[in-house]
């Protein structure tokens, strides 16, 4: 895994084996990054990466400017990591170990970006969840994005609030916004 753009451009991270995760390709991150460039000034978002995995999302928000980012995610070993190389490379971001559904649904916090990367069995239901939580918790500022990815052959285009999305090979990017 390696950090496309920013202060860290180039910077190559290796995650233990053992965390049970699929981290975003380049490919992908490259896309939904040139999406998001031309949306927002990145110094001045207030981020949400859940489940986080690596923290490969989460590190490229840091390293292009973004100085609040908060990295959830319910593995012990994932947010240990996130944690480490966070203060390594001094991105300064916050994690956070818990239960996404939970967190989401004690959460009084705004957010201009919500990413979200649960594991590519999720059902369609779970997905519903995720944009309810949201939605309904007024977790995103008003011209605030959800962006989940997700598996090219699960739709959620159906979803409240749902805008487009965006296909890099096997994975989906779907956008949600007020």
């Amino acid at each position: 895994m390696r950090i496309i753009s920013g202060k860290y451009r180039g910077k190559r991270l290796v995650a233990p084996k053992k965390l049970p995760v699929r981290p975003t390709t380049d490919m992908a991150k490259e896309g939904l990054f040139n999406i998001l460039n031309n949306k927002f000034f990145f110094d001045e978002l207030k981020v949400l990466d859940l489940f986080a995995g690596t923290g490969n999302i989460s590190y490229e928000f840091a390293s292009r400017g973004s100085r609040d980012v908060t990295a959830v995610d319910g593995h012990s070993a994932c947010i240990s990591y996130i944690a480490k190389t966070s203060k390594e490379l001094e991105l300064g971001i916050k994690t956070i170990k818990a239960d996404v559904f939970k967190f989401l649904r004690g959460n009084d916090l705004k957010f201009d970006i919500i990413f979200c990367d649960p594991p590519y069995n999720f059902m369609l239901d779970d997905f519903q969840k995720i944009v309810e939580l949201v939605f309904d918790e007024k977790l995103l500022n008003e011209d605030g994005l959800l962006i989940i990815e997700h598996a090219s052959q699960t739709d959620l285009s159906k979803l409240f609030h749902f805008q487009e999305g965006r296909k890099y090979g096997g994975s989906t990017f779907s956008f949600f916004e007020w």
